[in-house]
């Protein structure tokens, strides 16, 4: 038996070097930018879902929530008697409540076991109240699941499962029924939130709004917010940040990184990155471990019984590597170039990055991931 121990690269295979070609590409400020106020709001709930196929749970608190509901339809339960309901389960509902959301309208909802059900195939959510953060009433729940997941059990405790069975959907299975108050028409300005904070970025919003508008129309608070005045009609408001929001911008170039994913062994390397001055070397290490077990018979009519003796060969060998050198100034393709030439695995690469950051020749931020 052979057991064969790499120290070189245990991660997956794969290297990704990004390089940009060309200028950056202008976006519309409404792919750059939100609307500050202009936002989603979560709601949650808690409730039941019935009709299940005895792949309900068996939690206290559900018999606790089957009973409060038996009693609000004057049907009343005797103390110490514990119904078996396996065909109910516990769940939680949420849903995203979009900006600008009128009562009557429609939520598509994810409806979550908090319990120990199987599955929520086949069941039905009962009338939910879906609350925001500040304990109000937002929208009111109900419909048929929609759940993706499935699984099969066999008599002897063997089982299969795909995908999650205990999470379902309903598409609109929720109906608004108050409002969130938007400040979009408050104020005499408008102010946009990038997406990515920059400060050149935030310089050039404001250049092309002013350059469309006229001067002092638009200012940056710092290097997210830039506002921009505003007519107070409602009406004349949705017109004018329809325009602006088609607005195009050049955004500045990101900052220089490196990011490494260490699981997958993926690695990006950004257009900014620059390395000075180097010489870099990297070898591998191969330990190989053999084992020979051996049987020792003992001489026929003696005492003693056959034994196996454990017989270990260990062996170490080291592959030569190659020193490649890194120029002052070297540019992405540069160093695409280099790594290519090495032939180095996705594993040297990340060993060789981080030396070159530790000996200050990486001009560039190194992120792990």
């Amino acid at each position: 038996m052979v057991a064969a121990v790499t120290i070189k690269n245990t991660l997956a295979l794969g290297l990704v070097l990004l390089m940009a070609a060309g200028p950056v590409m202008a976006d519309r400020l409404k792919d750059l930018t939100r609307v500050q106020g202009v936002r989603s709001n979560q709601l949650v709930g808690y409730g039941l879902v019935v009709g299940l196929d005895g792949s309900g749970d068996s939690a206290a608190f559900t018999n606790q929530t089957f009973r409060n509901m038996m009693n609000r339809f004057g049907i009343t339960i005797p103390e110490g008697v514990n119904p078996s309901i396996d065909n109910v389960a516990a769940v939680s509902v949420h849903a995203s409540l979009p900006p600008f959301a009128k009562a009557g309208q429609e939520l598509d909802i994810t409806v979550s076991s908090i319990g120990n059900a199987d599955s929520l195939r086949g069941g039905t959510l009962l009338m939910t109240p879906l609350k925001g953060a500040d304990d109000q009433v937002y929208a009111m729940a109900q419909g048929s699941l929609v759940v993706g997941g499935f699984g099969a059990e066999g008599q002897d405790g063997s089982r299969i499962t795909v995908n999650v069975p205990s999470v379902g959907r309903i598409p609109n299975g929720a109906t608004i029924e108050r409002e969130v108050t938007s400040p979009f028409t408050q104020g005499d300005t408008i102010t946009f939130n990038l997406l990515r904070a920059d400060f050149t970025t935030a310089k050039r919003v404001v250049e092309t709004i002013n350059g469309y508008l006229g001067d002092g129309m638009a200012y940056a608070h710092d290097a997210t917010s830039i506002s921009v005045k505003a007519p107070r009609d409602p009406s004349q408001r949705v017109s004018f940040l329809s325009i602006l929001e088609n607005l195009e911008v050049d955004p500045a170039e990101e900052a220089a990184k490196v990011v490494i994913n260490s699981r997958t062994g993926t690695i990006v390397v950004g257009e900014n990155v620059r390395v000075s001055p180097a010489a870099v070397t990297h070898g591998n290490l191969t330990v190989t471990i053999q084992e020979n077990p051996e049987v020792v018979q003992p001489n026929p009519f003696a005492a003693g019984e056959t034994e196996v003796v454990a017989n270990t060969q260990i062996a170490i060998t080291e592959e030569p590597a190659r020193m490649f050198q890194f120029g002052p100034a070297t540019t992405l393709s540069e160093i695409v170039q280099a790594v290519n030439q090495v032939g180095a695995a996705p594993g040297d690469v990340m060993a060789v990055l981080e030396a070159l950051k530790q000996a200050g020749a990486l001009r560039a931020e190194l992120i792990v991931i």
